[in-house]
């Protein structure tokens, strides 16, 4: 058995181009020194009934034998402020803000806010113990003081909490105050302590909110004890104000001028789509977030009335801390490569291997992309690397978390080195699929760690997938470039027209609003679209316009979904668009490639047959050397056919054109085809691919504007039926056919 994960590493960016540099940071817990290879990904895939691992050796100048180190992951999310005179110069205090706590009571300290300086156990913290006690802490000069709630915290209720210290007299006050009182959730209690007088404070100690500050390294901040909840309009005073004084400054959104002891009214509802805090008061404390915590999620005083944070920000000046959330892992780099000028495009990876103590061998794989030059075509077919695809599902957990899986999957999970690995070290950061440690989902995913079912030997889905296009297209002989969804974000429609066919594989089903629109302009243009995949063009997501690696996916009460996010947190936080599914907002897939996912079918694939529209001779060339009544794909891969995993179908209803050709379908998927939340209104026993005559995966053409065109298969198993039968079976045959089709330079006329 080979070890996957003694090494990991990322690489920074994650795609590059021919001539720039890419760096790769490494950790290793168990080994001194691996030797590294770079090489160009063909086939990942290490199956042995397929093509198996297809790797390419590219001669970099890194190769050979490289020391190693252990890097530590520092997740969980916090905001800081560096210190500054307002908070140098403090004596008496008094703390406000909402709370909405999500983990109250776990065991575990949580920071809610402090000014700590942890070697010197000095300073004032506001915290929630383990047993979800509200609890503030003051200490200084070897003396130590506390006040603690009688009434533990309710998970998921929102209240307010004001804590106070009096220099003078060393009175020190906790209060909090449910908002809701009603039915069993008041919580509203107080407590008081006597502290010393005229404490102390630490100097040169950040203030936090959300963590509690316990240095730096490498230049980046760093906090234990962290916070799970939301915060809401945090606001600090400089005398032991009351808490009903300190309960109206903080349900002031805008801070009324004029008071000179307010040190700092913090205001999450602006700049939501960032990491900066504004500070609305005098004393301009502004800070910044660490480890990306939720923004643009609804404060103690949304009443319900707006869906989006763009229409009433205000509404909208809450973070939600997560003690697992994850931006960067901040690693320093091990290796850095300057990309010689003539190396193709495509999938690439540095390969690591080591032999372990007990004498194992050690292969692992860190994943990134050589973009084709932009503007620089050297081929007509580009093939788009889903990369936001791959970021929603990096690291996903789901098979092990999803109670039903093997209920789903109608059999026992099979556990690789990659999936114990992650579900013992979650502090890689999660997939989108997932739920943070509070229950809450993941709404964000960067690249800045090892991702590590975006590799060679990864998951069987996705990335693994997508490699048997590329193996297919080098083993019939077609030159192609790849490109990535990064790039088609970035550079839009311009980027593909400059390729006759763009191909898109197995499962593109995240896409940003730019994305769309290039693939629309391309096809209106007269680009010629393949896609071999299924459940593509999906949900919609955001790109961070200062962190490019990051995208958002925010899950509403629609779409097939692993978690649902609150109710009015609908809205992207880095752009403002809605999120969910394109077909709620008038996009459905079948609008842009003529299919739409219809169902999930997991416990085994099927096979199409040609249709009536088939024989119409002016999609001839699709069936060359296909018989009439052939079986088409009952073969392949995944679960043993071309139609499988998710699959879609044409819809009228929903867009798909009137000038469509279904030409073949596979609509005997049986009872394991499940249709997806949004194609049924009731629940009936009719539902299942057994009896439902919707769950089916279609294969359709139609001609676009300008002698463009577009072939989809929609199923995700397609590529993975490409290489069976030598390369020569029916999936391979038709889906050569269409794309010699469509580098034909004739136009296809309009139906």
């Amino acid at each position: 058995m080979v070890d996957t994960t003694a090494v990991l590493g990322y690489a920074t960016p994650l795609v590059v181009s021919p001539g720039e540099r890419v760096r790769f940071h490494l950790s290793s817990a168990s080994l001194a020194a691996v030797d590294v290879a770079v090489v160009r990904v063909r086939c990942g895939d290490p199956d042995p009934a397929g093509p198996g691992l297809k790797l390419h050796a590219m001669k970099a100048a890194i190769d050979g034998h490289h020391p190693v180190r252990h890097q530590p992951i520092r997740p969980g999310s916090f905001m800081i402020v560096g210190d500054r005179p307002p908070l140098a110069t403090l004596a008496s205090f008094a703390f406000g803000c909402f709370l909405w706590p999500t983990l109250p009571g776990n065991g575990a300290l949580q920071t809610v806010a402090a000014r700590w300086d942890a070697a010197s156990g000095a300073g004032w913290r506001l915290e929630i113990d383990g047993e979800g006690h509200l609890r503030l802490v003051v200490a200084g000069g070897g003396r130590r003081a506390e006040a603690r709630a009688p009434q533990p915290l309710l998970e998921r209720e929102w209240v307010f909490v004001a804590a106070r210290y009096d220099a003078v007299t060393g009175n020190l006050a906790l209060d909090q105050r449910s908002l809701d009182p009603q039915a069993g959730r008041d919580r509203s209690a107080g407590a008081a302590a006597v502290a010393p007088p005229a404490l102390a404070w630490p100097s040169a100690t950040p203030l936090t909110i959300g963590a509690c500050a316990v240095g730096a390294e490498r230049g980046r901040p760093l906090a234990r004890d962290h916070y799970n909840g939301k915060v809401d309009r945090p606001r600090l005073h400089a005398s032991a104000l009351d808490a009903d004084a300190m309960r109206a400054l903080c349900e002031q959104v805008e801070p009324r001028p004029g008071d000179p002891l307010l040190v700092a009214a913090w205001d999450f509802s602006v700049g939501i789509g960032t990491e900066a805090v504004h500070d609305r008061a005098a004393g301009r404390l502004d800070g910044r977030l660490v480890n990306l915590p939720a923004r643009g999620v609804t404060g103690a005083n949304w009443d319900g009335g707006v869906a989006s944070w763009t229409a009433k920000p205000a509404h909208y000046g809450a973070v939600h801390f997560h003690d697992d959330d994850l931006e960067d892992c901040g690693w320093e780099p091990d290796l850095a490569l300057d990309l010689p000028a003539d190396w193709p495009s495509g999938f690439y990876a540095l390969r690591m291997r080591a032999t372990a103590a007990d004498g194992e061998p050690v292969e692992s794989f860190l994943g990134f992309f050589v973009r084709a030059p932009l503007g620089k075509a050297s081929a007509p077919v580009a093939f788009v690397a889903s990369t936001a695809t791959f970021l929603a599902y990096a690291n996903s957990a789901l098979r092990l978390d999803q109670v039903h899986a093997e209920a789903m999957l109608e059999g026992l999970i099979q556990l690789s080195r990659d999936d114990c690995y992650i579900a013992e070290h979650r502090e890689l950061g999660l997939s989108t699929y997932d739920t943070h440690s509070d229950g809450s989902g993941w709404m964000y995913s960067t690249a800045q760690r090892p991702i590590l079912n975006m590799r060679p030997r990864g998951n069987s889905f996705n990335y693994v997938n997508d490699t048997h296009v590329l193996d297919w297209l080098e083993e019939l002989g077609f030159a192609y470039d790849v490109i990535t969804d990064d790039d088609i974000h970035r550079h839009g429609a311009a980027l593909l027209a400059q390729y006759r066919t763009v191909i898109t594989g197995s499962h593109p089903e995240y896409c940003s609003r730019a994305m769309w629109d290039a693939f629309d302009a391309y096809q209106r243009g007269g680009g010629r679209h393949m896609y071999l995949g299924g459940n593509g063009f999906y949900w919609r997501i955001a790109w961070n316009p200062a962190l490019p690696s990051a995208i958002e996916v925010r899950r509403d009460v629609t779409g097939v979904r692993t978690w649902e996010g609150e109710p009015g947190e609908g809205h992207h936080a880095f752009t403002g668009e809605p999120a969910g599914l394109w077909r709620t907002i008038g996009r459905a897939p079948q609008r842009l490639v003529g299919v739409g996912f219809d169902a999930q079918v997991f416990d085994r694939s099927s096979w199409y047959r040609r249709l009536e529209a088939s024989f119409d001779p002016r999609v001839g060339f699709i069936f060359e050397g296909v018989a009439a009544d052939e079986r088409i794909g009952d073969y392949g891969l995944r679960n043993g056919g071309a139609a499988g995993l998710e699959i879609d179908r044409a819809e009228p209803t929903l867009g798909s054109p009137p000038h469509l050709l279904r030409v073949a379908t596979a609509d005997r998927i049986g009872y394991g085809g499940l249709p997806t939340p949004e194609e049924f209104r009731t629940a009936h026993r009719g539902l299942d691919g057994e009896q439902n005559a919707n769950v089916r995966a279609d294969m359709v053409f139609f001609p676009t504007a300008a002698g463009g065109a577009v072939f989809a298969v929609g199923s995700i198993a397609w590529p993975c039926a490409l290489s069976p039968r030598g390369y020569d079976g029916n999936v391979s045959r038709i889906t050569a056919n269409v794309l010699r089709r469509f580098l034909d330079p004739t136009p296809f006329a309009g139906f």
